[in-house]
């Protein structure tokens, strides 16, 4: 696509029809290996260079996923490896020239992320490791790319949070030798830069104190507004049109409930709508581009599956071909050479393990290129489906949520795992394979993933309808979730767990403090539990979001926001936590620091109640090594079981014993000074 973004900040069916297709001849799942779903995959996020001559590729060294690169037409075994990072590698991408690969890395989960180029045909490294180059060796910074230079491949336009951590100034910088200049000074509380076709700065985005963004067009130096969002709407530009006089805008403004496709004239800000849901339900999802023609390749919606709206005949003939060979599953192009007549593509699907594949778009040539995970495939037969469902929430509004059941066994009376996306506004649960739900479903677990109000994609009222509803209506819809299982014969009500991460930690905490009888166990992970201190301790360059953060939990500066977040804090309510609990927190989190696991410890400890500590000294907001993963899925299937009764692989890895060993606090010793 035309503009990479690294800054980080995470099948409608009725129960009846499910139940219906219930493997009664299929004999129960056998307990698989953790590692089959939590461990390294052998390969993973393979991409064609731009001139088609390389694949590069994810792959383990020394136990974590470093990049590796190979000639096009070697087998994979003559791949050499081209960085050695201690920490996994997430994300990168070839320059337009196939010259470079850049990827970001922040340290032990910090977010704080430096650019890094590597280049993949280095003949002075022969049987060595190349040298990564850092492009922004600068501590303490959130490196943004905005535009990846197509016209000199050897540029980038990226923002730097160095001279002031709350704002990003934009700077050009080489990639060949990292020279870096300065291109826009951010003291205007600037949040976006938006670049055309050919790679102009054009429109430049400002969000004030109340949280409202007002677009600006630049010419001639001069900032002219062209377009205005309150806190609560949002507008952002997808592309342009093939002459740059038109950007493609996604807004959500006025009385717009679904955010819908329009194009807006730079010149006189004529805004003109293309295109929202065909079906009305949910907002409009993505825009593809051909970056040779400046078409537009496809728009597409999420509801309970995505649906694809193609506007390019040869496009939709190939895809239609793609899905014809893989039913059931999904196609995702993955990469392209930059004539987009070659690709490698994913195949994948709620119930299988995922494959990669070259396609070749002139020959219909489709060749397998690697499985990530061909252990999980040689079992997938014990992979469940994912399913939707719907019910109605404490006052009637509609939830949608995905249900996975066991394989081979009865769909009546189970142990049930509510698992709870994070977020919120913005995230939401989609159809397909799931390792979290998979892992739980072969546990014995029916597992239930609701998109709660405030989940993204619902349009703007659902959006909206979160508004200082944490622990109230949020809660009620997953509290509704439970008695929907209920009601459905699905759930035994003694044997109903909790657990999330990030928000989906904090509900936790909320199911286990606000509806103490409903669940029999909780596992928070990485969630806050003192809404004041989550708002303390965000990062600084979150400052453009604060007031819409305020309007999700409450203003901390008004008696009417204290009482608000002091209600909605599970620390608060401590006392009335009496189920188990198992905290599970990485040391180095920017988001939901230490502190909120240490807090709702110590107020545990207090009070006698049982509660067990997890902390990973190397991780951040959310585990990424796969040790740390390991050890945490082995102490959190092993809490489950003790509790509900499900199944749990007993024996684990030395190396994974130890680190669990490591990662668990003695309570007692854990301390909380409040600042």
């Amino acid at each position: 696509m035309k503009k990479v973004a690294l800054f980080l900040f995470i099948l409608l069916t009725s129960v009846n029809s499910i139940i219906a297709q219930t493997k009664t001849d299929q004999a129960a799942a056998p307990v698989l290996d953790r590692e089959l779903f939590f461990g390294n995959p052998e390969i993973a996020g393979g991409q064609l260079s731009p001139d088609g001559k390389w694949i590069s590729f994810m792959k383990e060294y020394q136990g974590i996923m470093n990049i590796w690169v190979k000639k096009f037409d070697e087998p994979f075994e003559k791949a050499v490896t081209l960085t050695d990072s201690k920490r996994p590698l997430q994300t990168y991408f070839w320059t337009d020239d196939s010259k470079y690969i850049l990827y970001i890395k922040d340290k032990n989960g910090d977010e704080n992320m430096n650019i890094y180029a590597v280049n993949p045909t280095d003949k002075t490294a022969v049987g060595k490791i190349p040298e990564s180059r850092n492009l922004t060796p600068l501590k303490d910074v959130a490196a943004q790319i905005h535009t990846v230079s197509k016209k000199n491949p050897d540029l980038l336009m990226v923002g730097l949070n160095d001279r002031d951590k709350a704002w990003h100034d934009l700077y050009q910088l080489k990639i060949s030798n990292g020279q870096l200049t300065k291109i826009y000074e951010n003291k205007d509380r600037i949040t976006g830069y938006d670049f055309d076709w050919d790679e102009n700065l054009r429109v430049l985005s400002k969000t004030d104190e109340k949280g409202n963004t007002v677009m600006y067009k630049k010419a001639s130096g001069a900032l002219t507004p062209i377009y205005e969002t309150s806190v609560t709407e949002q507008a952002y530009i997808a592309g342009w049109s093939r002459d740059n006089k038109l950007a493609y805008l996604v807004t959500n403004k006025g009385d717009l409930n679904l955010s819908s496709l329009f194009t807006l004239e730079i010149e006189n800000n004529k805004l003109t709508k293309i295109e929202s849901d065909p079906n009305n339900k949910v907002d409009f999802g993505s825009l593809s581009m051909d970056e040779n023609t400046r078409e537009i390749i496809y728009t597409s919606y999420t509801d309970d599956k995505t649906q694809y709206y193609w506007k390019n005949k040869e496009w939709e003939t190939n895809y239609n071909y793609l899905k014809s060979k893989f039913p059931g599953r999904e196609v995702d192009f993955q990469s392209a050479t930059k004539n987009y007549k070659k690709f490698l593509i994913a195949v994948s699907g709620d119930k299988y393990a995922s494959e990669a594949y070259f396609f070749n778009t002139e020959t219909k040539e489709l060749i397998l290129q690697y499985v990530p995970r061909p252990e999980l495939k040689k079992v997938e037969q014990y992979l469940a489906e994912m399913n939707s469902v719907h019910y109605k929430s404490s006052d009637g509004l509609e939830i949608t949520a995905y249900l996975t059941l066991p394989v081979g066994v009865s769909n009546k009376n189970l142990p049930v795992v509510m698992l709870i996306h994070g977020g919120p506004k913005g995230p939401r649960v989609q159809w397909g394979y799931n390792s979290y739900a998979q892992f739980l479903a072969n546990r014995g677990y029916a597992v239930l993933q609701p998109n709660f109000r405030a989940s993204g994609g619902y349009g703007k009222k659902f959006l909206n309808a979160g508004d200082l509803q944490w622990g109230k209506l949020m809660q009620d819809d997953i509290t509704y979730g439970v008695k929907y299982l209920i009601e459905q014969g699905i759930a035994n009500k003694d044997k109903v767990a909790i657990m999330g991460g990030s928000y989906g930690g904090y509900a936790t905490l909320a199911g286990l403090a606000f509806t103490p009888d409903l669940y029999a166990c909780g596992v928070d992970i990485v969630g806050p539990c003192n809404i004041f201190t989550l708002l303390e301790s965000i990062p600084a360059y979150w400052e453009s979001g604060r007031a819409f953060l305020y309007g999700m939990v409450g203003d901390p500066n008004t008696e009417e926001g204290k009482k608000s977040i002091r209600e909605a804090s599970p620390l608060f309510s401590a006392d009335k936590i009496v189920k188990p609990l198992l905290i599970i927190q990485g040391a180095n989190d920017p988001r939901v620091k230490k502190a909120e696991a240490d807090q709702i410890t110590i107020a545990l400890r207090e009070k006698g109640k049982k509660v067990t500590y997890l902390l990973a000294d190397d991780e951040g907001h959310g585990f990424r090594k796969p040790v740390n993963n390991m050890a945490m899925f082995a102490e959190t299937e092993k809490f489950l079981a003790s509790i509900l009764g499900g199944q749990y692989q007993k024996e684990m890895p030395a190396d994974v014993a130890k680190r669990l060993n490591e990662m668990t606090v003695d309570i007692s010793k854990v301390t909380y000074e409040a600042k």
